[in-house]
């Protein structure tokens, strides 16, 4: 349901308008924290294009950037280095990745299909993210969502695997949870 709605929403005339105005919230996010490292990812149905939309910033562009790379046995994933020039690599999942080393970001900017205002996710089902998440507490992760895949806090009863964003970032603005 979620998945249809932002199908339907990314095909509308104010998806570009959306884009834009998601893009200028996190750089100030961004500007905020200054990231060392920045973990990234590489957009598929419908997600915010964090890539294309950080492409030309100038904190972004001082940090380095990294993409994840999702094994399916055993079910982990890792961040790599990405020299941020088109790759042909894809992980096990089938999403665009990075050949560089193994790195751990500072900062994870990690993708929803919904998500509360406590800052919980509801991503694909395959837990990535939330075992990466508890394996480096210390990484300060800043969920990406369209404004429509908000969910009621009282509908979603998160699980202990579960792993809370410090925040989330729309088209609205940002949500502090």
């Amino acid at each position: 349901m979620l998945r249809q709605a932002r199908e339907r929403f990314v095909s509308t005339p104010a998806a570009a308008a959306a884009q834009a105005a998601l893009a200028d919230h996190l750089r100030a996010v961004l500007r905020q924290l200054e990231p060392d490292t920045l973990g990234l990812y590489w957009a598929v149905h419908s997600e915010f294009n964090a890539v294309q939309s950080l492409s030309d910033d100038a904190v972004a562009a001082s940090c380095a950037w990294a993409l994840p790379f999702a094994l399916r046995a055993p079910r982990e994933m890792h961040f790599r280095a990405w020299d941020r020039e088109p790759s042909e690599l894809v992980d096990e999942c089938g999403i665009r990745s990075a050949a560089g080393p193994m790195v751990t970001p500072d900062v994870v900017l990690v993708p929803c299909l919904g998500y509360t205002a406590s800052g919980y996710r509801l991503g694909y089902g395959g837990g990535y993210y939330d075992r990466w998440l508890a394996a480096h507490p210390q990484a300060t992760a800043i969920g990406l969502a369209w404004q429509i895949g908000e969910i009621d806090d009282a509908t979603f009863a998160p699980e202990s695997h579960d792993r809370p964003m410090m925040l989330v970032v729309t088209e609205a603005g940002v949500v502090s949870a």
